[in-house]
């Protein structure tokens, strides 16, 4: 290190470096200064004893208030206790046994007398019944029973909140195949409190557990259900354990303590059944170390549970076989789990309640629902009681008004309906170790009733398949204030991200991607704005979505396909399984997934007389010119060439009367009709001002009597001025036999907007023909427009009547192909379809000849293999095809892709057969209408059947067709193409097989084929390693042979400009002439994957209707936002 370097780096500091710094946690919520003091507490006093136990002081609050002694109040406590069990024996024994066993136990001890002086406190205790565990008492101590205007909590710091978060907890029970549910023992109880703490959770209690006896003082040696910090200890204490047991355990052990128990309830999700029993046990063993009991086992595997002994599995399962015994439902969390079915389920009781808001109320909560699985039923509960509350008068005890008990008693009874909905507690069939892609579709909707968002997991395995799962649900009320539509829809959204912040932060997911779906054109145009300024109401909430999310991820689907719809109006019970509510839209299982629309900024504009918009205050300043305005800007306001000369005659005519000294209206503006002198006039003086802007030098140096100078634009042409000072060419016609507008045409500059009207105005005469024509017109007119060829290509290049007459058709760069022509798939996987024919055969023969009938056939073409496959059809009704796509199934087995054009017996077909083709995970792809160049691969191959067919039909013999002779050739047209060679033969000695598709389909080669590894006897002794090797080998030749065949693209090599929303088109139509096509505007464009588009929709104005079409049906006629020539 130099000196220089030594220098400064003593002055160099870090000071303020890190201030402005941000971080992903900076809106978190952190913990508070007392929070902090507890956590250090428990680190430093938090110790272990010898028997195992983890001992932590009561954690008190270091300007606290000496406690009162309140061991009066809390005798006459036990008095009133002691009336209450005298008077309920069930209570009585209840009660008496909890105490019983407590103090077998040793989690209380006879308190010792206390020393003059002695700080203390006593603490009452009384009973409480779990409505889902009847029989059985807990004994709460009463530690915030006030005294003097005290009480131990208010003396104890709470600490922080350390339990996990209940909803990521669940979620995670679901993340995966092999469940579990386990319990800690009485889990407070198991961590001791220090012994000089121990006085202040005295309390009494009669001898001998006897509530007739002498009444005695107690404490209690352990932490206890009613002090506030005890949660934050007792899960300090769990997670230490864990902390110090994870060298010895596993890591696996400790995440499943710190990361899915939710106080002393466990919920384990993995992938196989052996790594939840060594989790299970690990986890046990090392829980045990700290005197900690993990015990009610239960999972939706029998192996599981039979790991463990009876006394640790769940009560309900711990006698039962678990080979012939249904397992019961098993409740951890509030949530009911299905065993043998590992699903999700609802118990509702109907309890009787009063008919008041206390009690409608009560019933609507009754309905535990963390997840959101029948949020579309509660919502309808809360919405009845929004109903019946409007009247602000009714008190919480109040009856409400009897003519709404109808409606909310048959609410209520559709609640038992509830037990038939049953949800899969797994995502998905497989375990998470097969997924390959997984994404998170969030939807949002709103309704003057309510706002709602729900998520849906969708996940992609390994072999392609799709899952799609509800993950959350979460439905709100809107307020009672008035709220307009777009600003309930925002609130949504806002809720939509919430839900996914949940989701993420606590799912323990890859999400390789995020979409987020709203019916709301105008929040979607909220949130890609970036120019105009909101109000604050929107403006936060705009604001707080893209703190999570981008404009990019948010996409607009149609209200009857969101499923978040169904949350914001009322569903019954019996209605929810059949909404897509816990299905999730169709849409999402395939893939891609269905382009629902074009989510293109123009569509989502906000609007300047929106509400939410700010007014923008704008100040004009009008500026006058000194001058006059220059005539050639006149000029441009005119579009036309007659006009234009019929408006300066005009003037020119009232100028001339106003002037005249006989006209009897001088000095007074009238309207005079134009004579042929004043349009002769008015031409000239256009002519004149033109020149005079653009070659103002050229005529003052002709006026002199000079010569241009050689860098003049018109100095080939030797100009001179006429007679009325404008500039005609000069030549070397001076002395020919022909007219002076012949001889000297007047110049015209070519970039002056007189040009472009006299050009429009020759070309409109020769009927928009070519360039040619148009210059012609031009020159026999007696003008010379500079630069003519260009400007007058350019003109009709944008004619609209000459783009209608003869405009090309847009073309597009081939695409690249679909990723189904390019898999190794078995034969017939991914197909392609079409219908061909027809053909007249005999159906039967009588006295006057034979009755004659029409025949189809249907082709199908492997796009891997290109094997052809033919069935015959009577008919082109989807009936008919239905029937062949059967037969064409049950021979080559069920496809996993169909691509077809737009024939009305396709779209039938898929329609009947949707049920089947998403049973069998088929899907239809149709080619836009009028589009066969997009089903080349398919049409290519009907021309070859037609080429051998017509060849066949030609030989004698076979004129006469009847439907069996048709069938019999057409099975042998499939095997005539199925054995042409896909690659060009080659001469090479070494390779004499031919590349076919039937060497796949038949596995039939010559007796001297290359079977690969396998010896001649292994061949022959093992049929199944032959027809592999086939397959190895024709598989082999067609990646290496085949594929590069279809890498060059033989026609429409470059992209071209893609077709823009609002571009007037014309729509090609082969029923009607050029003429008579309709004309129509492009509303949506549907890109490629490689960002070109090649197909549009277009509307037209007659009857507003809308057509699918590829761009090379299409000719442009104005391109949008671009000036057109008319």
């Amino acid at each position: 290190m130099t000196i220089t370097e030594r220098y400064e780096g003593r002055f160099r500091d870090n000071i303020g470096k890190g201030i402005y710094v941000r971080t992903d946690d900076d809106n978190m919520k952190g913990p508070s200064i007392e929070d902090r003091e507890f956590m250090e507490l428990m680190k430093t006093e938090m110790q272990r004893e010898e028997s195992g136990h983890l001992i932590a002081p009561l954690p008190f609050k270091h300007d606290r208030k000496i406690l009162p002694n309140n061991k009066e109040r809390v005798y006459q406590r036990l008095r009133s206790l002691s009336k209450s069990l005298r008077k309920n024996q069930e209570l009585k024994d209840h009660y008496v046994t909890f105490m019983s066993t407590m103090l077998e136990k040793g989690h209380a001890e006879p308190a010792p007398p206390l020393r003059p002086g002695q700080e203390a406190w006593y603490l009452p205790h009384f009973g409480v019944y779990h409505a889902k565990k009847p029989g059985k008492i807990r004994v709460v101590f009463d530690s915030s029973d006030t005294f003097n205007g005290t009480s131990l909590n208010d003396v104890l710091l709470t600490g922080p909140d350390l339990l996990n978060n209940l909803l990521g907890v669940l979620l995670r029970f679901r993340s995966d195949l092999v469940a579990c549910m386990a319990d800690i023992e009485q889990m407070f109880y198991s961590f001791h409190v220090k012994e000089e703490h121990r006085d202040f959770l005295r309390f009494l209690w009669f001898e001998n557990n006897d509530p007739e006896g002498k009444v005695e003082e107690y404490r209690m040696k352990v932490h206890i259900f009613g002090n506030s910090p005890s949660p934050a200890v007792a899960t300090f204490g769990l997670r230490k354990t864990a902390q110090e047991g994870q060298q010895k355990y596993g890591k696996d052990a400790r995440q499943f303590v710190e990361n899915d128990f939710y106080c002393d309830d466990g919920l384990l999700a993995v992938p196989t059944v052996d790594k939840a029993i060594d989790i299970l046990k690990q986890t046990k063993d090392m829980l045990a170390v700290s005197n900690l009991r993990l015990h009610k086992i239960a999972s939706n595997f029998r192996e599981v549970v039979e790991a463990f002994p009876a006394s640790e599995r769940a009560a309900e399962i711990c006698d039962l076989n678990l080979d012939l015994d249904e397992a019961p439902l098993q409740r951890s969390l509030g949530i009911l789990w299905n065993l043998q079915r590992d699903t999700f389920t609802f118990q509702v009781t109907l309890d009787e309640k009063p008919f008041t808001k206390r009690g409608v109320l009560s019933a609507i909560n009754s309905i535990y629902d963390p997840l959101g699985f029948v949020q579309p039923v509660v919502i309808g509960g809360k919405v009845l009681l929004r109903q019946m509350t409007q009247n602000q008068e009714i008190g919480w005890d109040d009856r409400l008004p009897d003519h709404l008990a109808p409606a909310w008693h048959l609410w209520r009874q559709s609640l038992l309906a509830l037990a038939e909905i049953e949800v899969p507690r797994a995502y998905t069939p497989i375990p998470s170790t097969e997924a390959s892609r997984r994404e998170l579709h969030v939807f949002s909707d709103a309704s003057q009733q309510a706002i709602a968002a729900v998520a849906y997991l969708k996940v992609i395995d390994n072999q392609g398949n799709i899952h799609v799962s509800f993950l959350m649900g979460k439905a709100k009320l809107a307020p009672k204030h008035a709220t307009s539509i777009p600003r309930l829809e925002l609130n949504s959204a806002v809720l939509a991200v919430e839900l996914r912040d949940v989701i993420t932060s606590e799912i323990q997911l890859e999400i390789h991607e995020q979409r987020f779906y709203s019916d709301s054109r105008v929040v979607l145009g909220y949130l890609t704005n970036r120019t105009k300024r909101f109000y604050v109401y929107v403006a936060n909430r705009v604001e707080r979505i893209l703190r999570s999310t981008s404009s990019e991820q948010w996409t607009y689907v149609p209200t009857n396909v969101n499923p978040a719809d169904h949350a914001t109006r009322p569903v019954t019970a019996e209605g929810l399984p059949a909404t897509s509510w816990l299905q999730g839209p169709g849409f999402l299982k395939s893939t891609p997934e269905l382009d629902l629309t074009v989510n293109s900024d123009k569509m989502f504009l906000v609007s300047d007389d929106d509400v939410e918009v700010r007014p923008d205050t704008k100040v004009y300043v009008t500026s006058v010119l000194s001058g006059r305005l220059p005539m050639h800007l006149h000029f441009t306001r005119f579009s036309s060439w007659n006009t234009l000369v019929r408006s300066i005659a005009r003037l020119i005519r009232v100028v001339r009367c106003l002037k005249a000294t006989r006209c009897r209206t001088r000095g007074v503006w009238h309207v005079c009709p134009i004579k042929v002198q004043d349009v002769k006039a008015a031409e000239k003086m256009i002519l004149h001002n033109a020149q005079k802007e653009s070659y103002s030098k050229e005529i003052c140096v002709l006026k002199q009597g000079h010569t241009l100078p050689s860098a003049s634009s018109i100095a080939s042409l030797n100009p001179f001025l006429d007679d009325d000072q404008l500039l005609r060419v000069g030549g070397r016609l001076k002395h020919a036999d022909v007219s002076d507008k012949e001889k000297n045409p007047f110049v015209v500059p070519g970039d002056s907007h007189v040009s472009t009207l006299l050009i429009r105005h020759h070309h409109e005469r020769v009927q928009h023909q070519g360039r040619h024509f148009t210059e012609g017109a031009v020159r026999n007119a007696g003008l010379w427009i500079i630069g003519a060829k260009r400007k007058i290509g350019s003109l009709i290049h944008k004619c609209v009547t000459c783009r209608k007459l003869r405009g090309k058709f847009e073309q597009q760069q081939m695409a690249d192909l679909p990723s189904e022509r390019l898999e190794q798939q078995p034969p017939f996987t991914n197909v392609g379809v079409d219908v061909f024919g027809p053909w007249e055969v005999v159906t039967r023969r009588t006295r006057g000849g034979s009755a004659n009938s029409k025949r189809w056939a249907v082709l199908f073409t492997c796009f891997s293999t290109r094997a052809v496959h033919i069935e015959v059809i009577e008919s082109m009704s989807a009936s008919c095809f239905i029937n062949a796509l059967r037969r064409f199934f049950a021979i080559r087995g069920p496809a996993k892709m169909i691509r077809s054009d737009r024939g009305t017996n396709f779209v039938g077909a898929a329609k009947e057969m949707e049920y089947y083709l998403r049973v069998h995970g088929c899907r239809w792809e149709f080619n836009p209408p009028h589009a066969s160049h997009m089903g080349g691969s398919w049409e290519r191959m009907i021309g070859l059947a037609r080429r051998i067919l017509n060849s066949m039909l030609s030989q004698p013999g076979k004129s006469n067709l009847t439907h069996e002779i048709l069938t019999t050739l057409m099975a042998e047209v499939s095997a005539i193409i199925n054995a042409r060679p896909l690659v060009p033969i080659t001469t090479d000695p070494e390779a004499p097989i031919m590349l076919t598709p039937s060497m796949l389909l038949n596995q039939k080669i010559c007796e001297g084929d290359d079977m690969g590894d396998f010896s001649d006897v292994v061949l022959y002794r093992q049929q199944w390693k032959r027809v592999q090797a086939l397959a190895d080998q024709f598989w082999a030749r067609w990646r290496k042979e085949y594929l590069v065949t279809l890498q060059p693209r033989k026609k429409w090599n470059r992209p071209s400009p893609n077709l823009k929303l609002g571009d007037v088109v014309l729509i090609k139509d082969n029923s009607t002439k050029r003429n008579q096509w309709p004309m129509g505007i492009v509303i949506n464009t549907f890109p490629s994957q490689d960002g070109l588009v090649r197909r549009v929709e277009v509307k037209t104005g007659h009857g507003s209707r809308k057509y699918l079409r590829p761009v090379t049906d299409i000719v442009v006629i104005v391109e949008a936002q671009v000036e057109i020539e008319e």
